[in-house]
């Protein structure tokens, strides 16, 4: 949905219907996680998916009837393993999708979402998916206000509070209410999108592997800083026009710099007068990832360094070194996917083993 949001923000500032189709629900091996969005928009332009490709065409066709009828609608794809290719749904899993009429009239607060996401501001969008409310109807909640209903005050109350909680952990899913909002109820199902802003990813050291893991994490939607103590290499000129590029003491800038649970930290310097300060401060603190680049003998002289700073094991541990995935790679392009694969691993529990050696489902239920 971010990623189509410039086109959707367009279309509704022209006050030009259009049909939004977002995944709310998945089973199986459903190839698209929850919040993944296609819309058609004047003249049936199609942005975004929400399969991979494996049923976009009846999408297509529906988002075209809901803005004729106005009406959202609430679709489930789905095939048993046998029939699965044979019409399109290559996974074998299932999707549920809401599909949604998307103006003015149905719903006034879009164009502000699309404002606050673009900024980076936080935002959740809660939409009712199923029951006795009107399905369809919008709710968007920001940290300090809110916009739009759900139909009655007792169930926007009780969402309002749960989207500002799943804010926070920048979540996505679908929460069960009354139709005023008893929470031990579920006759209502809500769909709580949240728009957090993009995760950092902060690389210290300014060398060719950083530019390569700067653009990397870049393409998977971190908003990175590049941060190195000598000037000579840390010039914007040397990293892509999205990084942004600090010249400070690693450990002084990371020490004033706020990291969340879902902050990377990339160590690329391998030198203990840099390095060494710097993960004391980067494994005091919450981050979702880190990793420093060395040899193994950088490794074992850096964790000497660090036990004698008095880091302890539990900390010690979160550190992955040497950074990166076994694959083989030698420049940096290919050294920059090592670590990004191991980020992703880490992320959703991956094993890094090919998926060739692997039986069962490629994307389990979490």
């Amino acid at each position: 949905m971010r990623e189509i949001l410039p086109t959707l923000a367009q279309w509704y500032a022209a006050e030009a219907p259009f049909g939004l189709a977002t995944v709310v629900g998945v089973s199986r091996s459903a190839p698209r996680d929850p919040g993944a969005a296609m819309a058609v928009g004047p003249g049936d332009e199609v942005v975004g998916s929400v399969s991979g490709g494996c049923v976009e065409g009846a999408v297509f066709e529906l988002a075209k009837e809901v803005v004729d009828s106005g009406e959202a609608r609430l679709e489930t794809f789905g095939y048993s393993d046998e029939d699965a290719f044979a019409v399109g749904l290559t996974c074998g899993g299932e999707i549920t999708l809401l599909v949604r009429p998307v103006t003015r009239e149905t719903d006034p607060g879009f164009g502000e979402v699309a404002q606050s996401v673009a900024a980076g501001r936080p935002v959740t969008v809660a939409t009712v998916t199923d029951g006795p409310a009107w399905i369809g109807a919008t709710l968007a909640v920001w940290p300090d206000k809110v916009a739009g209903t759900l139909g009655t005050t007792g169930l926007d109350v009780a969402v309002t509070a749960d989207a500002r909680g799943e804010l926070a952990l920048g979540a996505t899913g679908l929460r069960h209410y009354g139709p005023r909002g008893e929470r031990r109820e579920d006759t209502v199902t809500v769909f709580l999108h949240s728009f957090a802003p993009p995760p950092r990813m902060l690389v210290f050291g300014a060398i060719d592997y950083a530019a390569a893991v700067a653009r990397i994490g870049s393409f998977l939607g971190y908003r990175v800083t590049v941060c190195d103590a000598r000037p000579v290499f840390a010039t914007p000129k040397r990293f892509p026009d999205a990084v942004e590029v600090v010249v400070d003491w690693p450990h002084r800038y990371l020490h004033g710099t706020d990291t969340d649970e879902r902050t990377v930290i990339c160590v690329l310097t391998h030198d203990p007068k840099f390095d060494v300060p710097l993960l004391e401060e980067a494994l005091r603190r919450p981050a979702a990832y880190i990793g420093a680049m060395g040899s193994r003998r950088t490794h074992d002289d850096r964790m000497k360094r660090l036990v004698d700073a008095g880091l302890t094991d539990a900390e010690l541990a979160r550190l992955r070194s040497p950074v990166g995935l076994d694959l083989g790679a030698r420049t940096p392009e290919e050294v920059a996917v090592s670590v990004a694969a191991e980020i992703v691993a880490l992320r959703w529990g991956g094993s890094g083993t090919p998926l060739a050696a692997t039986a069962g489902a490629i994307h389990p239920s979490t």
